[in-house]
């Protein structure tokens, strides 16, 4: 395990050395292989950044983190670096299990014979099964009622202005009275244009 350190307004201690070290052991039991890290421990306007590279056979993994002081920093980096190894080690193994039973984009023959005897040994029988089951009638569900005044316009406005009212309000139905003080309703429909109805 090739670890090489670099520090930006920083002094990389042998504390720091030892803690990514001992996560780095962690992480080689998962990877299981020899691997290659770069480390970049830095200090910017009270902030402490650690920056992990690792290449291995599974890819290449990064594991950033800032924090309020540097060992925490390191913590969290080896932390996410660890979730990112289980998380592409998991996917490699699964493609190769997937890939395992296949031969030339087929099944192998003397897995296709195998299946091919078992399902003619078997008889066929049938399952019963239900799937999903409705109700017969629906049940009635209680009326929840919320009361809003954010919907209905206290003074009277033009068509103009009752749109780009309803739109900062974020409302789909708008009440509001004309000039001449009709009564009108706008009402957004499912496609998002506005719809007017005159109350009569």
């Amino acid at each position: 395990m090739d670890v090489e350190y670099t520090g930006r307004h920083y002094e990389v201690t042998p504390a720091n050395r030892k803690e990514i070290e001992e996560g780095l052991a962690k992480l080689r039991k998962i990877l299981r292989n020899k691997f290659e890290a770069k480390v970049i421990l830095a200090v910017e306007k009270r902030r402490h950044k650690a920056e992990i590279t690792v290449n291995s056979r599974f890819g290449s993994l990064v594991g950033l983190a800032q924090a309020g002081d540097m060992t925490a920093a390191i913590g969290e980096a080896i932390e996410h670096l660890e979730k990112q190894a289980v998380r592409n080690k998991t996917r490699i193994i699964t493609k190769k299990r997937r890939s395992h039973g296949k031969w030339n984009g087929q099944a192998k023959p003397e897995l296709a014979s195998r299946a091919a005897s078992a399902s003619a040994d078997s008889a066929p029988s049938s399952v019963e099964m239900v799937v999903h089951k409705f109700p017969a009638v629906a049940k009635t569900t209680e009326v929840h009622l919320v009361r809003s005044d954010e919907a209905v316009a206290m003074r009277p406005m033009t068509l103009e202005e009752a749109i780009k009212e309803a739109h900062f309000r974020d409302r789909d139905v708008f009440v509001f009275r004309d000039p001449k003080g009709k009564l009108m309703v706008l009402h957004r429909t499912r496609d998002g244009k506005m719809e007017l109805i005159e109350a009569p």
